[in-house]
């Protein structure tokens, strides 16, 4: 069995990406890694470069901005990648998520014990979604739990909507880059090992740089403009519907980067933006575990 990781990543210094760590995180499992790498102008590539692994391929792309409605040039990046890898299982990592070293075996284990199940298409993994800083995590409606992350790389899969995860098509004309048909949901098997998802968790300026630029994959804005940011401006983490202080060990590779956090945050539960309806679903979830009209992109077995 070969397992073939895969992701994408342009100007992961620039807006503060664990990309790095990211793909050491799942590197040892992997048989090869390949990455997609835009046209990043902050240094990115030459410090992929610098991990110098014989396991790891580069291919250079160019971001097509025009592309940027709904993020499907998320999607198709996820695609290039995912059509130069060479392995019959795919395992996908994005550039702000990790697995924890305890974790990262039980994925390669799990792929190996049902590489002849043929009900299995793939598995999910949950997540914890870190807000603000590296003592917290998002657990609500409003965020995914799990999501497909590694597949078997027969049929014709493409990334979904904005590559938050994977379908099957029949062909490159019935996907269309989302603008065919919704294709066909995974069979999946969940394991026990969390994604940490450091989306929301950089420093305060950095972060309205990455939430500015990302921000115009979703509006009429071009994307490519920078502004000037004042001396005293900062992102405000304060408005969130809920969150939880996060007990567990991080994963050893953002150790350093953890040790360096130069922001504080405190999370105030008087602050939220929590409707009542999703107060009393929410509420049902944390009692039964059961969350009511949950979306899932796949199927579970």
């Amino acid at each position: 069995m070969k397992l073939s990781g895969f992701s994408y990543v342009r100007n992961g210094l620039e807006f503060d990406y664990p990309f790095i760590q990211s793909i050491q995180s799942v590197l040892p499992i992997c048989d090869e890694f390949v990455i997609a790498v835009g046209d990043s102008t902050d240094g990115t590539r030459e410090a992929i470069e610098n991990l110098k692994s014989d396991k790891i391929k580069i291919i250079d792309t160019v971001w097509d901005m025009t592309m940027r409605e709904g993020g499907r040039l998320f999607a198709q990046q996820a695609n290039i990648a995912l059509d130069n890898i060479t392995g019959d299982w795919a395992l996908h990592i994005q550039a702000d998520e990790l697995i924890h070293e305890n974790d990262i075996q039980k994925v390669r284990k799990a792929i190996e014990e049902n590489q002849n199940n043929p009900m299995i298409d793939g598995f999910i993994l949950p997540y914890y979604h870190f807000y603000g800083s590296y003592d917290y995590i998002r657990n609500t409606r409003k965020i995914h739990r799990y999501e497909v992350r590694a597949f078997r790389n027969e049929k014709y899969v493409r990334s979904y909507r904005d590559s938050q995860g994977f379908r099957i098509y029949k062909n490159a004309e019935d996907y269309n880059f989302g603008k065919g048909s919704k294709g066909t949901k995974l069979k999946v098997k969940i394991i026990d090992a969390h994604i940490y998802h450091y989306n929301y968790v950089r420093p305060p300026k950095n972060m309205i740089k990455k939430a500015e630029f990302f921000a115009s994959f979703w509006d009429k804005k071009d994307g490519t403009e920078r502004r000037e940011m004042k001396e005293d401006e900062t992102y405000y983490y304060g408005i969130i519907d809920k969150l939880e202080k996060f007990t567990k060990t991080h994963p050893a590779l953002m150790e350093e980067i953890i040790k360096n956090q130069n922001w504080k945050y405190e999370y105030d539960p008087k602050i939220s933006n929590m409707s009542f309806i999703d107060k009393l679903l929410n509420g049902l979830t944390d009692l039964t575990g059961i969350r009511l009209f949950e979306y899932k992109n796949y199927k579970k077995v």
